[in-house]
């Protein structure tokens, strides 16, 4: 018997783990059929992923604090009609912090872009020049107005925290193909944090080891604890000898407690530490960048400093063979406001969100598409919410879960389409009603990856990151 028959016959566990990461590597089995086998559905489809994938990564842009759909991509020209006016969309409107206002049109300009016509808002200038490469879905609805569960939501899937986030699921249902680096990786808001932190890409119940990696690359120590201080004893000699000792006390400690992955998730982020004190100062250099590069990503202007180094640097992971790239626009809340929580002037903070989020992921999916990488790449601009059509205090917008816009582009999407759509008001999904699982199955799709078959067992229960619910929009397909 050879070690992979041994490992299939111990099944669950550490064996079965370690199993699904061996046939994987060794071109047996592809990570996702590994992860359903061990996932409580019994065996999947022999020989590979479920169907031919036409993507291999993704790179999720999440807009903290609910960006207004009715500014950027959902034009909707009755709010300019009847500007002013009571807003009555022939039913009682209940807002999460105030009484309806007055309708209230976008403070910014539209215009049809692209061959395809689609408008967009003034405020998105950069990214509205991509129009034809991306897919919009403006029916998009939450189970929740408020942001932490809702941020949960459209991160996990599921409005509880405890859940893995959709990098984590991806992370284990692939792997790597890069040992040097994390398969998913978050890369904040240089200002702070979105609702609920670090628990956004927690690996909830799976392995420890799929957890995201946050890097942050505007901070003097982008990754933390990753090397010794300056001032230390350390040295890289000593640094190795000690290394090696704590690995063989943990790994004869974890020989003691079979079926608990935390400590071997614990040994593996320590080898991995070790590996990323080698590829990590590479992959953060952007010295070898063009100054052409640099400027497409507005690294020399101050509001689009950070988080066009964040699309830059989120470039060079997924072009290292990172899996899942998290990119968030938008910290907590304070005044004034740094995220996109624009409850009190959307004119203004829009503008400065928008202004620094625009020409970065704008410049992200023209870099990727020059360098050929589009085409297997999946780009997913998203937020928890929308915002109301309707006035709060005169200049903001209050949460509206009952429509938003995502889009996406890349990974075998079809640009310059549209699927689903708002009412009159941009008040409330009116065709197509979707909701982030169809959105995560699309992509799991996209990736060769059934939804319905990636499954964790957890409690007695076969959960997967779409719950019960999702299905595939094809219209976007190409």
């Amino acid at each position: 018997m050879n070690r992979r028959e041994f490992l299939w016959k111990l099944g669950g566990g550490l064996g079965g783990v370690a199993l699904a990461s061996m046939l994987a590597r060794d071109g047996f089995l592809p990570r996702a059929e590994a992860a359903v086998r061990h996932g409580g559905l019994g065996a999947g489809m022999p020989g590979g992923l479920h169907h031919a994938p036409l993507a291999t990564r993704v790179v999720q842009l999440f807009m903290s604090g609910a960006a207004s759909q009715c500014d950027t991509f959902d034009y909707k020209p009755l709010l300019i009609e009847k500007a002013g006016q009571k807003f009555d969309p022939g039913e009682k409107v209940e807002l999460f912090q105030s009484d309806p206002g007055v309708v209230m049109p976008s403070p910014w300009a539209w215009k049809q872009r692209g061959q395809s016509g689609k408008w967009i808002s003034d405020l998105v200038p950069h990214l509205a020049e991509c129009a034809d490469d991306m897919a919009f879905l403006h029916s998009m609805i939450s189970k929740s107005n408020v942001h932490g569960p809702a941020t949960f939501m459209q991160a996990t899937g599921f409005v509880l925290p405890g859940f893995p986030g959709m990098g984590a699921w991806i992370s284990y249902g692939l792997g790597s193909v890069n040992d040097n680096l994390p398969t998913f990786v978050v890369l904040p808001d240089a200002r702070g944090f979105a609702p609920n932190g670090p628990k956004n890409w927690s690996a909830g119940f799976l392995p420890s080891s799929y957890q995201g990696t946050m890097i942050k690359p505007s901070a003097p120590n982008p990754i933390a604890d990753l090397f010794p201080p300056k001032d230390s004893f350390v040295t890289p000699e000593n640094d190795r000898d000690a290394l090696a000792v704590l690995n063989q006390l943990n790994r004869e400690h974890a020989a003691t407690r079979e079926g608990d992955s935390r400590l071997d998730a614990r040994i593996q982020s320590y080898e991995l530490a070790a590996r990323l004190q080698v590829s990590a100062p590479e992959l953060l250099d952007l010295s070898g960048e063009t100054e052409a590069t640099k400027k497409l990503y507005g690294l020399d202007e101050h509001e689009t400093e950070d988080f066009g180094r964040n699309c830059l640097v989120a470039r060079r992971l997924l072009e290292r063979g990172v899996r899942f790239v998290q990119v968030w626009s938008g910290a907590d809340n304070g005044h004034p406001r740094r995220n996109w929580d624009s409850h009190e002037d959307l004119a203004r903070d829009h503008a400065i969100m928008a202004k620094g989020m625009d020409k970065p992921a704008a410049a992200l999916l023209h870099d990727l598409k020059s360098r050929g990488m589009l085409d297997d790449t999946i780009v997913m601009w998203t937020t928890e919410f929308g915002r109301m059509p309707c006035s709060q205090g005169g200049a903001g917008r209050d949460h509206n879960p009952f429509t938003f816009t995502s889009w996406v582009a890349g990974g075998g999407f079809k640009g310059g389409t549209t699927y689903g759509s708002s009412d009159e008001w941009s008040y409330k999904a009116a065709e197509n009603p979707t909701y982030c699982y169809d959105l995560h199955a699309t992509v799991l799709h996209q990736l060769g990856i059934d939804h319905t078959r990636l499954t964790y067992l957890n409690n007695g229960i076969d959960r997967r990151l779409t719950d019960v619910h999702g299905h595939v929009i094809r219209d976007i397909l190409a």
